[in-house]
């Protein structure tokens, strides 16, 4: 159940309905215009509202369902109680996020320019956008239209900032050129100088990062993760990439399409990443690799080797996870003796 004070909640609707947004089917007509006025776990639905029950590893939990109504499988519908009303999809999670976003809107401010809002008379802002309190935008940006930059953001320079994109607040945007429909959580870090440096006379020289950060189409950067531009050529983030909370990117790297890189992972310089690359939590990259399209990293993995397109590797240093699970068996196996 969301908190009303943070979600609006647009039902009720009737399991009619449900069925229909869900592409459920319902077990029991007669109940087409019971309305459900909310949604919540298994555990805590109760009268009135909805859950959802795909998890075979919890049929025991079936039985205890006190909810109006249940979205599950055809295979697990027998074990929810006949009390309740039972709607069977092929993939109750996508059922799921499809209710989630018929049943819950997020608050979204309406179009404003705060008055605290510094703005660059050569700054261009598009329509229906809301540029939030001591929000700076400098020289030459240009912003598309329904765009949300919440406060505290900065966003310097000859920036470009495509529609409906979201900047969450205190974010930092420079040397940048972002697509539309993203979304760039709070504090995030895009476009400062990637760490590059050269010993000379026995003292590290900056070297001048002369790149940008190139963001594609519905791309989502988490909260204080860090993206920086290149130093001669751009960091590239593909159309509909997904970065968790508390990433390094490093300068020069270039993802493909749909990858998803999980919280506390880093990528060190000049790596190239194929399309629909997945990397865990705190997995590790050393500079000038390929990672291959649809390869998946486990997480807190230490890849310091090119990894083949649809590769699974695990391990540090990262090995095919088949050979990574034959060491720890062989370990074990050394250890009991």
């Amino acid at each position: 159940m969301a908190d009303k004070n943070f979600f609006e909640n647009k039902g009720p609707f009737s399991l009619q309905k449900i069925a229909e947004i869900c592409e459920a089917k319902l077990a029991d007509v007669s109940k087409a215009q019971l309305m459900i006025q909310d949604m919540a776990t298994m555990e805590k639905a109760g009268a009135g509202e909805i859950c959802f029950f795909y998890d075979k590893k919890a049929k025991e939990k079936g039985a205890q369902i006190k909810a109006s109504a249940c979205v599950t499988t055809e295979e697990l519908a027998p074990l929810v109680p006949e009390s309740v009303a039972v709607l069977t999809a092929k993939n109750p999670k996508l059922a799921f996020l499809k209710l989630n976003l018929e049943f819950y809107r997020e608050y979204q401010p309406k179009p404003d320019i705060a008055s605290t809002a510094k703005i660059h008379p050569s700054a261009i802002i598009g329509q229906n956008c809301t540029i939030g309190e001591g929000v700076v935008i400098g020289e030459n940006v240009k912003i598309g239209e329904n765009c949300i930059i919440e406060p505290g953001v900065v966003i310097a320079r000859g920036c470009v900032v495509g529609a409906n994109t979201r900047i969450g607040a205190n974010a930092t945007i420079s040397y940048a050129i972002i697509g539309e429909n993203c979304y760039i959580y709070t504090g995030a870090r895009i476009g400062q100088d990637g760490f590059g440096f050269m010993m000379i006379d026995g003292k590290h020289k900056r070297i001048p990062q002369l790149g940008r950060v190139i963001i594609g189409n519905d791309v989502e950067i988490g909260a204080n993760t860090c993206v920086d531009r290149g130093a001669l050529d751009d960091t590239v983030i593909g159309d509909g990439m997904r970065v968790d909370n508390l990433v390094q990117i490093a300068h020069n790297d270039k993802f493909g399409m749909g990858c998803i890189l999980v919280a506390q992972a880093g990528v060190a310089g000049s790596c190239t990443f194929g399309d629909y690359v997945v990397c865990g939590g705190q997995t590790g990259f050393a500079d000038h690799l390929n990672i291959g399209s649809g390869a998946q990293i486990a997480s807190q993995s230490g890849i310091m080797r090119n990894v083949n397109p649809g590769e699974v590797v695990m391990g540090y240093p990262a090995v095919p996870i088949k050979d990574f699970m034959r060491q720890v068996a062989y370990l074990q196996k050394v250890g009991k003796k």
